[in-house]
């Protein structure tokens, strides 16, 4: 049987039954489900706020908007980023007229501090930290640079659901923080995100901007009494980029069994690493001190990763790579040859599969085909 990247795991019976509820309730929409969720994530995580979106994509728009209007950035003003991340990071700048400086990475594969200090200019507006795979890098630095500059720190989460740094979710030091539940991330639904600020205002002012502009959301009109109920008032021209009822109900039944699904998959990864570690040719991507990752991706490097892909391929393993080089996408080649470690990264990274359905024996027989192949 083919073992794949990613197989996402729901428990179906309970799935179904939640979403139930929402068709009895005749509520499928913002609201009901999504105000649970959204006190779920907080009491999971321990942030003060957070807001369930249609993605992690239009969470980022979200942040860096809000932060534009709220702070007064100029069109062409700077956002330091990696060109190692799927293209919505770097997206999200763009769709706000700012910037994107992109920053080399580290062995974490994460941003490199010195090479986000040497890109900052007075013009410099944020830094978009990707935690790749779940891993927290050199995120400490990063932030600390920032909060020295007055630079806004925008943590992109998508992969980092789950993860604990000093045993502390993700997410409680950043500006904001934006969580993915796509289909195939550590907790899916079909799509969806969170996005989570540290300020009240921001929390109150990006549920405005996600429901149109509109100051008062469906439910909390129809929560409401009296003649007026149905009164709002559009406060500026927003989005429709809200989450719905029938992704919060499978987020929340997934949420349960988010961290036993976290603890397999570093189970798994600890498999990896004892059969492929202290061989020349294989490099394994470390996770940085006192991170307990969700393991969203186990990585390597290997110089041959094509031909290793082929031959994976012919045995009906299927592994992915996590991410090309953005820099190497027509819309971002103005920043190429700026980040050379991260160019080297991207021809030689491998994610192995890594899901509940991925057995010690499917490692033992990845780990020993890579072991064949690897040049």
């Amino acid at each position: 049987m083919a073992i794949q990247l990613f197989v996402p795991h729901f428990r179906v019976d309970e799935c179904l039954e939640a979403i139930r509820e929402c068709l009895e309730k005749g509520w499928t929409g913002l609201g009901f489900k999504t105000n649970q969720f959204e006190d779920a994530w907080k009491a999971y995580t321990g942030l003060p706020h957070a807001h369930f979106l249609s993605s992690n994509t239009v969470g980022l728009h979200l942040a860096v908007e809000l932060f534009k209007t709220k702070y007064g950035w100029a069109d062409g003003d700077e956002v330091i980023t990696t060109p190692l991340t799927f293209v919505s990071s770097n997206h999200a700048i763009l769709y706000s007229n700012l910037t994107p400086v992109f920053a080399d990475v580290d062995d974490s594969l994460c941003l490199d501090p010195a090479s986000v200090e040497a890109r900052i200019t007075d013009k410099t507006r944020a830094v978009i930290f990707v935690g790749i795979g779940g891993n927290v890098g050199q995120y400490e630095r990063v932030l600390k640079l920032c909060r020295e500059r007055g630079i806004k720190v925008i943590l992109d989460a998508a992969h980092m659901s789950g993860t604990r740094h000093e045993r502390k979710h993700v997410g409680h030091d950043a500006d904001v923080t934006v969580f993915s539940f796509q289909a195939v991330k550590n907790l899916p639904t079909a799509d969806s995100g969170m996005i989570c600020f540290q300020d009240a205002e921001d929390d109150a002012r990006v549920r405005k901007m996600s429901w149109l502009g509109i100051n008062k959301d469906t439910y909390a009109r129809t929560a409401s009494q009296g003649a007026y109920k149905w009164m709002y008032d559009v406060e500026e021209v927003g989005y429709k980029y809200h989450g719905n009822s029938i992704m919060a109900a499978i987020g929340l039944v997934q949420l349960k069994y988010l961290d036993n699904d976290n603890a397999y998959r570093r189970q798994l990864a600890r498999w990896y690493e004892d059969l492929l570690s202290g061989r020349e040719n294989i490099r394994l991507v470390k996770i940085a001190d006192g991170c307990e990752s969700s393991r969203h991706l186990f990585q390597i490097r290997v110089k041959n990763r094509d031909e290793l892909m082929l031959a994976l391929n012919e045995h009906e393993v299927y592994p992915g790579v996590h991410y090309r080089d953005n820099t190497e996408y027509r819309m971002y080649e103005s920043g190429k040859g700026q980040c050379p470690k991260a160019h080297a990264a991207s021809n030689e990274i491998l994610s192995l599969p890594m899901h509940m359905g991925v057995t010690h024996k499917d490692v033992e027989l990845i780990a020993d085909l890579i072991i064949r192949y690897a040049a």
